[in-house]
């Protein structure tokens, strides 16, 4: 007890306080989401998330090239089809978009892990993630005919160079259906990144502008989780393992750093904390306006999501990230 115990006898200088410090933000914990769009020469920013760009391939493979300039290890990629359908055939082409980038990135740069978001929304027209009963309105999407498009779309993704497949759809199911696909085709070495706790939540809105992916009736509802919800997180983290899992994702991150917790609590296997769109845009409005000082924010925002038990870090952050990491 005080006067005997000091606590801020090992807060006196930056060397002891880097030396007793329990959590650690690197390079190596982040991955940067990029947009892969037709067409050559394109970069778009996206109005809603300054900074963040729809690129045409040529452009993609640039963008990698800087991402791994910088010592990020991995990118994931996310499509934005030239016509989309109900069936998704955009997802599971074999010259589909996100097929097309992953293998222009891994001929360009071998060693950058690419990871392959698997998922139908961006390639329906309904914007919905599967198949959906006829005259459906609700957005309630049919589970195991989905899983088949699924399937197929992952055997794509991997034969395209992707080193990691990333289900997202949220489907009963899904991991063990896929890994079964994947280990059928000759990709038994593939590993599964599932978002294993992916919620209904406001904080996507950005994002769908970025992946032009917006429900046009209904919502994600009864497939995403309710915000509410933390024990049925572990139930779906705890199913998946089951099923083939190799790591698991929590989406969003922010406003579910008890779940991330609680996972890590419960599993040896990696964790992902995606900080999304909304996320990302609330720091970089606040940080036009000078209301806040965008590094510091950033930073810590994803020190503390490593503290909170993540393993790895998604985030549009990525790049200024391992800018500033590097410069500190």
């Amino acid at each position: 007890m005080f006067p005997i115990t000091r606590p801020r006898r090992l807060r006196q200088s930056d060397p002891l306080r880097r030396m007793v410090r329990e959590t650690t933000l690197t390079v190596n914990d982040l991955i940067y989401p990029l947009f892969a769009a037709p067409g050559t020469g394109v970069a778009k920013e996206v109005v809603s998330m300054p900074g963040v760009y729809q690129l045409s391939v040529d452009k993609i493979v640039e963008d990698a090239k800087e991402v791994a300039d910088l010592g990020i290890p991995a990118i994931i990629l996310f499509g934005i089809p030239d016509v989309k359908d109900d069936d998704a055939t955009g997802a599971w082409h074999d010259c589909g978009i996100v097929q097309k980038a992953a293998t222009a990135v891994k001929e360009a740069l071998p060693d950058l892990v690419v990871i392959a978001d698997t998922c139908l929304c961006e390639y329906t027209q309904h914007g919905h993630c599967g198949y959906l009963q006829t005259g459906d309105l609700t957005g309630r999407v049919l589970n195991d005919p989905t899983l088949e498009l699924l399937k197929k779309t992952a055997v794509s993704q991997a034969r395209a160079g992707a080193d990691i497949i990333a289900p997202s759809g949220m489907m009963d199911g899904f991991v063990q259906s896929i890994r079964e696909a994947l280990d059928e085709a000759g990709f038994s070495d593939t590993p599964i990144l599932s978002y294993a706790a992916k919620y209904a939540s406001a904080y996507y809105g950005p994002f769908r502008d970025a992946a032009e992916s917006s429900p046009q009736f209904g919502d994600r509802r009864t497939y995403q989780m309710d915000p509410g919800n933390a024990r049925e997180a572990l139930k779906e983290v705890e199913l998946d393992l089951l099923e083939g899992a190799d790591m698991v994702m929590v989406k969003p991150a922010l406003s579910y750093m008890d779940i991330i917790w609680r996972i890590k609590e419960m599993t040896n296997l990696p964790v992902a904390a995606y900080n999304v769109s909304g996320e990302y845009a609330m720091v970089k409005a606040a940080a036009l306006r000078g209301w806040i000082d965008e590094e510091r924010v950033a930073l810590e925002t994803l020190l503390s999501l490593k503290r909170a038990g993540a393993d790895l870090i998604l985030t549009y952050h990525a790049k200024d990230a391992a800018r500033w990491l590097s410069k500190n």
